[in-house]
């Protein structure tokens, strides 16, 4: 994982360390809208964010990015249940697990069929700064990630 951060994402990880119990809930004045998605979508490409019921929160990659050691509720948190208000961040919070997910789990998951869900990798969640990876091991489906 590449740990450059950005003056602005280093601020908000570091204030919700230090301020938000891990919790993505400031941002600087400057940072409004469009801009405020396009940080947590690249930091959430890069697996130091991730959603949970109705914020994002710290990963343990994000404390290591910031050269922090974990705390024991950010931890607890990263294990509740996911937010699940729309179809698009479902398939986030899939491609943010470890292990990852296969089109037939997004499709079981969101009731797509599978070029809706290739095409969401390609187009929306692209244009939201997610970029998906996947790999194949001989006599197993295709993982999609992000990255």
């Amino acid at each position: 994982m590449n740990s450059k951060l950005t003056p602005t994402q280093h601020a908000v990880l570091a204030h919700a360390i230090n301020f938000g119990g891990g919790k993505i809930d400031w941002f600087p004045d400057n940072i409004k809208g469009g801009a405020r998605q396009k940080v947590l979508a690249s930091l959430a490409a890069r697996d130091i964010i991730c959603p949970t019921e109705n914020r994002w929160i710290i990963t343990e990659a994000g404390y290591v990015a910031l050269g922090c050691a974990p705390t024991q509720g950010a931890q607890t948190a990263a294990l509740q249940p996911l937010r699940k208000t729309t179809k698009q961040e479902m398939v986030i919070a899939l491609l943010c697990r470890p292990e990852g997910v296969t089109i037939a789990q997004i499709m079981d998951a969101t009731g797509w069929q599978a070029h809706t869900v290739r095409g969401t990798f390609a187009g929306a969640l692209r244009k939201r700064g997610i970029t998906v990876v996947s790999e194949k091991q001989q006599g197993q489906d295709r993982v999609y990630r992000s990255a």
